[in-house]
């Protein structure tokens, strides 16, 4: 009882910071977006205006809500100071907070079922925990050093480095933990690099800009250069981070012998998408970088399409009593894909989560409220079953219920007979 308390409290706990982690990750996401397109969009004043005397570099009128707006955009600092000026930056910090727990709650409090799968990599729970807390702080590291380093001054090239360091943090963390949490640990790499970006380079440089002109000095411009460089990133990386953010409920992906390289795929896919959009907020439409885009998904979808399940060829009562030695009680008893059979199966290697009080410990409830305890729930499921267990092999969850090769055939077998 005080088992089933504890995963209770613990799925209620991960409902919540999920929520939170929600919320704010639209606010921070919505404003980051929000003033790259504002950015792109405005226009310079014409020149000898008392916009371009006041120092403005540009300015937008818009509509929205009923009412009228007009942001402007200084080259450097407006003369005299505001008295009241807001700072984004807690939507960023919020956002990283809450998916840091969410890391806690929901892969290092269950490590052995969420990260570890011993037929990709033998490790114990602190091992697994190790190398996804490890990622987080190698990924900023690295990432930080690049863009200080003379390479930092070429962004095209950057860009890409950038690019082959991901695909290869994905490469070596796929081999290393369970597709899922593999993914998800590649999503808060980045979503560390975003997060760092604020915390020490685009908030200390405004810090800057602001504590010059209280002094009466004239800011160093370059403090806006490095925030508007690393804000930029942060609007690439948008896209890539928000798919692994849901991937999780794609096993096709991640569970796959080669999810590196669809999340490869599926990141470059998702920076050419964003990059459209940047250049049409600033006037261009270059249909090629969507096009692109697209042209990569179709492929990974059709790449990683399922094939077809071989069905077991059935077995005659009397060839197995034969191979058991003539034993007719053996060959009574010998699995065939019938609903017994596969009952039997399932209440073995499913039924453990997908209860209505599953004994798997960190299970307080039916993952996704599938239920598999009867022959009617097994049939109302038969392809949400077929699919997870024989064409993705994506459950059991890192096999915690050691589900055989023969096993998921036999369950093939029968969905592809008719599912009775």
């Amino acid at each position: 009882m005080d088992a089933l308390l504890v995963s209770y409290g613990v799925e209620w706990l991960n409902l919540l910071v999920r929520w939170l982690h929600l919320i704010t990750g639209i606010a921070w996401i919505g404003a980051s977006f929000y003033f790259v397109w504002l950015d792109n969009s405005i226009r310079p004043p014409k020149p000898g205006s008392d916009l371009a005397k006041k120092g403005v570099s540009g300015e937008l009128w818009a509509v929205h809500g009923g009412g009228f707006y007009n942001p402007q955009k200084y080259l450097v600092a407006p003369a005299e100071l505001p008295d009241d000026l807001h700072w984004f930056k807690w939507e960023a910090y919020a956002t990283w907070l809450s998916g840091f727990a969410m890391l806690f709650i929901v892969y290092y409090f269950n490590a052995s079922a969420m990260m570890i799968n011993k037929d990709v990599a033998d490790l114990n729970t602190w091992q697994a925990i190790g190398v996804g807390l490890g990622t987080l702080v190698v990924g900023w590291t690295v990432y930080d050093v690049l863009c200080r380093s003379p390479l930092g001054k070429r962004e095209g090239l950057l860009g890409i480095v950038m690019y082959v360091f991901i695909v290869a943090a994905a490469f070596v963390l796929t081999h290393l933990l369970s597709g899922r949490a593999a993914y998800i640990h590649v999503g808060a790499m980045i979503g560390t690099m975003m997060v760092g970006n604020v915390l020490m380079v685009i908030i200390p440089g405004q810090r800057k800009l602001v504590e010059a002109m209280r002094v009466g000095k004239s800011p160093d411009p370059i403090y806006g250069k490095k925030a508007k460089q690393r804000s930029v990133h942060n609007n690439y990386f948008t896209l890539p981070v928000l798919f692994i953010m849901i991937s999780n409920h794609y096993g096709m992906t991640y569970n796959h012998p080669y999810s590196w390289l669809i999340l490869a795929a599926i990141i470059a896919a998702g920076a050419l998408i964003r990059h459209f959009f940047n250049l049409r907020h600033a006037g261009r439409v270059s249909l090629g970088y969507p096009i692109a885009g697209v042209a990569l998904l179709l492929a990974v979808a059709i790449a990683i399409a399922p094939k077809p399940v071989q069905p077991v060829a059935p077995v005659a009562k009397a060839d197995v009593a034969v191979a058991a030695g003539g034993s007719t009680a053996a060959a009574a008893a010998a699995p065939t894909a019938d609903m017994a059979h596969i009952q039997e199966i399932i209440g073995q290697r499913c039924a453990t989560c997908h209860s209505a009080q599953p004994t798997q410990p960190g299970f307080a409830t039916a993952p996704a409220g599938v239920m598999l305890q009867t022959a009617d729930q097994i049939r109302q499921h038969a392809d949400k079953v077929y699919q997870q267990a024989v064409q993705l092999k994506a459950m059991p969850l890192a096999n915690l219920t050691h589900i055989t090769d023969e096993e998921r055939a036999l369950i093939g077998t029968w969905y592809t007979s008719g599912a009775k």
